[in-house]
């Protein structure tokens, strides 16, 4: 049972995450909620990863700063998305 509210608690953090990071981040970014979702826990170990590479070990579980990383973990990941997707041209 504490295995499955581990996930749900990942589910909800990424998807919060997520939603604020699409909020902040300029332009159109269609995807799901599922994929919000992703992009939530993808920015949280993205941004758990700077973090440990600036502190030099890990931080807390519950700080304002692990949610303020994922954000700027999950917009790292979106303008990455931004910059590699292929646009078609107009001729």
């Amino acid at each position: 049972m504490e295995t499955l509210m581990t996930i749900l608690g990942w589910c909800l953090f990424g998807l919060i995450a997520g939603a604020i990071a699409r909020l902040l981040m300029p332009g159109r970014q269609p995807m799901s909620m599922v994929m919000t979702m992703v992009l939530g826990i993808v920015g949280s170990l993205a941004g758990g990863f700077i973090s440990w590479i600036f502190t030099g070990g890990p931080g807390g579980r519950y700080e304002p700063a692990s949610w303020l990383m994922s954000i700027l973990g999950a917009i790292i990941v979106l303008w990455i998305v931004g910059a590699t997707r292929t646009r078609p041209s107009r001729t």
